[in-house]
C-alpha cells in the first residue's frame, strides 16, 4: 500500500481499540478495491472524544467507524444523524462530506444482511430475541423494519427490555411488529420459544473466553426448523448454535453481520461496493491469530 499526500484517511474510533478486527478488513477491501486511502485505529478516552471528533474534522478524514463507548455519545459531536442511526440511538460510522459530519449505523444492515444471505426473511415470522443490551438496539430495529410479526426479549431484567420497548413503540405501531418483554425462565417464555421461527442471541453468553456459557434454552422444545442466530462470532460455533445445529437447525453466527456491517461503511465513504469475500478471508485469518495468540499465553 503506497501512501501519498492525496491519500485519504480513515478509521476506527474506541476506548480501548487494539482488540478491533476493522484495520486488517478494511484495509484488504481498500487494496483489493484500488482505491488511494488507508484505515487505522485511534484509542479515543470518553472525556477526549469531542476533540477527537473536531480533530478528524481539521485533518480532513474521509470518515470513520466508531465503537464502545463512543456509540451514543458522538452524535452530540456530529452535524446529521441518518434515519437508521437515530431510530437506534447510536452511530457507528461517520461520514465527512466537505467537512460537514454525517452519522450513520451500519449494524443493522450488517445484521439483516447475513440472514438475507443465509436465506431468512423475517418479515412475518415470530421472533426470540434474548438480551436487550446495546447490540438490541440494531437487531430490533431490523427485524422492525424487515416487517416481523413479533418480537419477544426475552432477558433476565424485563424492566431492561421494557424500557427498550418504550423507545420503539411508536415506531413498532407504524410498521406492524408487536413487541413484548418477558423473564427467559418464566412460562411465557417457554411457549414463545415453541412458536419462535427465530431465535437471536445478542447477549455476550458464551463469547471466549467463557465458552460453556449460553442463554437458558432448550433447542429441544423448539419448532421444528427454527432458526438460530447468535451475533457472537469468537468462537465460530458457541455453544448455543452447537446445540442447535445438533438438533437440525440452520444456524449463523456474527462473522457476516461484523463483514457486512464494514462494508456497508465501505460503500457511504466511496461509493463503491466492497468485497465482502476478500474481507471475510480476513477477518477468519485474524481470528484464527488471535485465537492461537491467546492458547499461548494460557
Amino acid at each position: 500500500m503506497r501512501v501519498t499526500g492525496s491519500t485519504q484517511n480513515l478509521g476506527v474510533m474506541g476506548w480501548p481499540i487494539a482488540h478491533s478486527f476493522s484495520p486488517a478488513m478494511q484495509n484488504a477491501a481498500i487494496e483489493q478495491a484500488g482505491v488511494d486511502a488507508v484505515y487505522t485505529a485511534f484509542a479515543v478516552e470518553p472525556t477526549m472524544l469531542p476533540l477527537a471528533v473536531a480533530g478528524l474534522r481539521a485533518l480532513h478524514f474521509r470518515g470513520w467507524n466508531v465503537t464502545i463507548p463512543h456509540k451514543q455519545a458522538i452524535m452530540n459531536d456530529l452535524d446529521e444523524i441518518d434515519e437508521d442511526a437515530a431510530a437506534i440511538g447510536a452511530v457507528n460510522t461517520v461520514v465527512n462530506d466537505g467537512g460537514v459530519l454525517k452519522g450513520y449505523n451500519t449494524d443493522v444492515l450488517g445484521f439483516l444482511g447475513g440472514l438475507r444471505d443465509a436465506g431468512f426473511d423475517p418479515a412475518e415470522k415470530e421472533v426470540i430475541m434474548l438480551g436487550a443490551g446495546g447490540a438490541a438496539r440494531a437487531a430490533l430495529w431490523g427485524l422492525m423494519k424487515s416487517h416481523a410479526m413479533r418480537v419477544t426479549l426475552a432477558v433476565r431484567h424485563p424492566e431492561k427490555a421494557e424500557a427498550l420497548i418504550d423507545d420503539f413503540a411508536e415506531r413498532a405501531s407504524m410498521l406492524g411488529t408487536r413487541l413484548k418483554a418477558i423473564h427467559w425462565s418464566s412460562m411465557d417464555f417457554e411457549g414463545a420459544f415453541a412458536h419462535a421461527d427465530l431465535v437471536v442471541n445478542v447477549t455476550p453468553l458464551g463469547m471466549t473466553p467463557a465458552v460453556d456459557n449460553k442463554p437458558p434454552v432448550d433447542w429441544r422444545s423448539a419448532k421444528p426448523g427454527a432458526f438460530a442466530y447468535d451475533i457472537i462470532y469468537t468462537p465460530a460455533e458457541t455453544r448455543f448454535l452447537h446445540e442447535a445445529a445438533a438438533l437440525g437447525h440452520p444456524t449463523l453466527n456474527g462473522e457476516d453481520m461484523l463483514v457486512l456491517q464494514g462494508a456497508a461503511s465501505f460503500h457511504l465513504w466511496f461509493g463503491k461496493d466492497a468485497d465482502t469475500g476478500v474481507m471475510k478471508t480476513v477477518l477468519r485469518e485474524q481470528l484464527e491469530a488471535a485465537s492461537f495468540s491467546s492458547h499461548v499465553q494460557d
